[in-house]
């Protein structure tokens, strides 16, 4: 068990490494080569800038809090620890930034054996840092932030991400998708799971959903939502969010009928 004083010392800390890897990664997108991009799998790209991210925040990591493992996107540091780990995504919305969309970010989170206990977001072009630590609320640059009052799925906005490797369910995904669009305002796909999440708890989107996912993509967003108020569960409505790879956050208000959408594309 982790005291409240040493989690919120390293919330502060987290943040700091966040922004400075955050900045390394903007500096690096003023001279960035194309050419240097990796393939990891069909359309799973990844670049030097991921992989000198990561150890930044590997680094520093490890100096504030020694006792703790690493569950990472690139491999920079995979021992895992039995009772508390980091699990990092360096950079989330990779494609976006090779391509020069302005939409990415630096996600951070702190688990304790299967919680989530610390988390943090950095959109990197916005200067957003988005933070929560558990049974402390969620913020925004040090504003408190809540998920959005919309009542019904027909006041709402909704965020996803298309499939881009495995297309095994994509019949399934975009029968949800259809109705899902035809009962809200729309669908946006901004390229960051991690900025979703953290669009969701600030208010901006009443939900978002997506399959696929890596633990790295979600653990520090899915504790921002669930501070800001929101609800946060895989399709079937369990908490199997973080490895499960699927995941629906929402407002709560409208999980049930975002919820139902996707049982029955599901089905």
């Amino acid at each position: 068990m982790i005291s409240t004083e040493k989690l919120t010392l390293l919330l502060e800390k987290t943040q700091e490494i966040a922004k400075e890897a955050g900045a390394f990664i903007r500096r690096e997108r003023r001279h960035f080569n194309p050419e240097r991009v990796e393939h990891k799998g069909v359309n799973d790209l990844v670049s030097y800038v991921d992989k000198e991210a990561e150890k930044i925040i590997v680094n520093k990591l490890s100096q504030i809090f020694p006792e703790a493992g690493f569950i990472t996107e690139e491999g920079t540091n995979t021992t895992q620890a039995e009772e508390f780990n980091w699990v990092i995504d360096p950079l989330d919305g990779t494609t976006n930034f090779i391509h020069g969309v302005p939409i990415y970010s630096v996600s951070i989170a702190l688990m304790e054996r299967d919680e989530v206990i610390l988390g943090v977001v950095y959109e990197v072009n916005l200067h957003e840092c988005f933070y929560a630590m558990k049974g402390g609320g969620a913020f925004c640059n040090d504003t408190r932030i809540r998920v959005s009052e919309a009542k019904t799925l027909s006041e709402s906005l909704i965020a996803t991400g298309f499939p881009y490797s495995n297309f095994d369910l994509i019949d399934k995904y975009l029968a949800a998708l259809k109705s899902i669009m035809k009962s809200s305002h729309g669908a946006r796909r901004f390229g960051s799971a991690a900025v979703d999440l953290c669009y969701v708890a600030a208010g901006r989107v009443e939900g978002f959903f997506e399959y696929n996912l890596n633990s790295y993509d979600v653990a520090a967003g899915t504790l921002i939502v669930e501070e800001a108020g929101g609800k946060v569960t895989d399709f079937s409505g369990g908490r199997d969010f973080v490895f499960g790879r699927e995941i629906l956050s929402t407002n709560e208000k409208i999980h049930e009928e975002i919820l139902a959408n996707l049982k029955t594309a599901w089905a």
